[in-house]
């Protein structure tokens, strides 16, 4: 994030609706890069740090904000939330029309798409967007922002939203930004998840985690797995899963292996246990002389609600 305020020419005007940890992030990056930034949240006391600084002005209502800026972000709670703030607020609808909204809340892709029909029938255009950094990053030129939603208003503020970070835009579905933040966490709790699962393992034995991240994160997953998951990417698009150097019934021995060894150390076994019966579940479907990757048409499958 720059410390020094941009004066060199007269940047587009923005208004930022939600002052959380990631709103007071946004607001200030925007202020320091020059932005003409409103702020407003319910409870105002939370901007008197930003507008004591300068570059910030605290709008007394939502709608204020909405029409202060022609471009506002808001980042609050969740969709349901962006609904009450700026429905609650009877002119905050009509301050939107004409306006772009850039909404980078969470949830789910069809509350995006649902959002993005209802900014359009105030007249508003709207990207819809996910913030894949923690608040501290937010400025940096590698802190990744995902949008989604109408090309020409992506590309009309792309300058804008790169104050922020590296905006990537991902398509005209609205959906789209919120679809991939969350295939994106899921990704980061598993791995997190057998991180701490393994390093209990190997803890079982008075081993250290800072002794066993060395071998696991220094050279085990950049190595073995990330390597090979690039390599293999092509395949899962064609579901072309050759066993040719290991099948989907000899990872399962590995994971009944795993299994056991948890319940001799004395650790945590509903993990692997739960990868087992997904593994047996694809040998189930066909895949036992196929390659552990075909586990990817189980994960592509609806679970059976009960």
């Amino acid at each position: 994030m720059t410390n020094q305020r941009s004066t060199s020419k007269q940047q587009t005007p923005v208004s930022v609706i939600g002052l959380g940890p990631m709103g007071l992030a946004l607001a200030e990056t925007l202020r320091d890069n020059g932005h003409p930034t409103t702020v407003w949240n319910r409870t105002p006391e939370k901007a008197a740090g930003l507008v004591a600084k300068g570059g910030v002005r605290l709008a007394r209502t939502a709608a204020e904000a909405v029409s202060a800026s022609p471009l506002t972000i808001t980042c609050l709670k969740d969709y349901e939330t962006l609904h009450a703030v700026l429905d609650s607020d009877g002119d905050s609808g009509d301050a939107l029309k004409g306006r772009v909204l850039v909404n980078l809340n969470s949830g789910t892709p069809n509350e995006a798409r649902a959002c993005a029909s209802w900014a359009a029938a105030r007249g508003a255009s709207y990207l819809d967007g996910a913030i894949m950094v923690p608040p501290p990053l937010v400025g940096h030129p590698g802190s990744v922002f995902l949008y989604s939603g109408a090309q020409d208003v992506f590309d009309e503020h792309r300058a804008t939203l790169a104050s922020l970070g590296d905006p990537r835009y991902l398509g005209p579905d609205s959906g789209l930004a919120v679809l991939y933040n969350a295939a994106l966490l899921d990704m980061m709790y598993a791995t997190m998840n057998g991180f701490l699962h393994a390093t209990a393992m190997v803890g079982s034995a008075n081993v250290s985690a800072v002794e066993f991240a060395d071998l696991a994160l220094n050279w085990f997953m950049p190595t073995v797995v990330d390597s090979t998951l690039l390599e293999q990417a092509p395949d899962l698009d064609r579901s072309n899963y050759p066993g040719d150097v290991g099948t989907m019934r000899m990872n399962l021995n590995a994971l009944e292996h795993i299994t056991r060894t948890c319940v001799e150390q004395g650790v945590h076994s509903e993990q692997p246990r739960l990868m087992g019966a997904i593994a047996e579940r694809a040998v189930d479907r066909g895949h036992g002389g196929d390659n552990y990757l075909a586990v990817f048409e189980v994960f592509k499958e609806p679970t059976p609600v009960p």
